[in-house]
């Protein structure tokens, strides 16, 4: 699904810098231009990228928990 039309970056476009490091909202604009034209998919990018960081750490937190 398109989050920036102006910019033409997709959810999985957001998911994949997510994965290759990006960490922040000013990293994501650097990288793929999504929220610097029209500013209306500002919102929903930042919430794709805090869910996936979210997710991240969740499966980083998993992997470093001791065995019971």
């Amino acid at each position: 699904m398109y989050v920036c039309l102006c910019k033409a970056v997709t959810d999985k476009t957001i998911k994949q810098k997510v994965a290759e490091g990006v960490s922040s909202m000013r990293e994501l604009k650097m990288c793929t231009g999504v929220g610097s034209q029209c500013g209306k998919c500002t919102c929903q990018a930042q919430q794709i990228l805090h869910n996936e960081l979210v997710q991240l750490s969740g499966n980083n937190h998993d992997l470093a928990q001791p065995a019971a």
